[in-house]
């Protein structure tokens, strides 16, 4: 393999290990007991982290170049292209379910928050009763629709890898703040890809939204 590319998925494996590390609650625990004055600022730090820590492997990618490898022609050009466009469209769609000022940090600032654990609530949103990571598959399908160069390809690979380690990742995160429902909930939908015959309806995600946030009511 060129050098290059070398080079690019060790980028790529120090990214996704500063993420995971920095999302961890080993880490976030640690920060919390020797530095809890820290812990309101510590969901903007990660945000901002995440975003200044890819550049590194986006510019190599796109530093590298090279010709398109993979391309996506004729009515496969609009295939590709509406496919992408739609995973956009879920994206603005998925925000309304969202609470931004948690995802962003702001909420835990304003209010000093020092805990650990993620203070939204357990919510099962229309996307989440088809898929438990929504915008993991939202960023599979606009990663896998463009046309690829070798670094392209690389970095797509890469990215996939990640999406499967992170979401299982995330979920022992999940498991620990809503118990037997999340663990019920990962039964019946799947986790990065959607199967048109394993969902939920709203009264079923309705039933588990209950009985996790009844489980963190507990626990707190």
């Amino acid at each position: 393999m060129d050098t290059a590319l070398l080079w690019l998925i060790a980028a790529w494996v120090g990214y996704f290990t500063m993420h995971s590390l920095l999302a961890s609650l080993a880490v976030k625990n640690r920060v919390a007991r020797r530095w809890p004055q820290l812990m309101p600022w510590y969901r903007l730090f990660f945000n901002a982290m995440a975003i200044l820590l890819l550049a590194a492997p986006l510019y190599l990618a796109w530093a590298i170049g090279g010709e398109i490898i993979i391309a996506w022609k004729g009515i496969w050009w609009w295939v590709g292209n509406g496919l992408a466009l739609a995973a956009l469209g879920g994206f603005v769609y998925s925000l309304r379910h969202y609470d931004g000022a948690e995802f962003l940090g702001l909420r835990q600032l304003r209010d000093g928050e020092q805990r650990v654990e993620d203070q939204e609530r357990f919510r099962i949103s229309p996307l989440h009763q088809q898929v438990r990571h929504p915008w993991y598959f939202l960023a599979l399908v606009l990663i896998w629709t463009r046309d690829m160069t070798a670094a392209m390809l690389v970095s797509s690979v890469m990215m996939t890898l990640y999406f499967v380690l992170g979401s299982w990742l995330e979920e022992r995160k999940l498991l620990a703040y809503y118990g037997d429902a999340y663990r019920e909930y990962r039964q019946l939908v799947p986790g990065l890809l959607p199967r048109p015959w394993k969902r939920l309806n709203r009264e079923q995600a309705q039933t588990l939204e209950r009985r996790g946030n009844a489980s963190v009511l507990h626990r707190n």
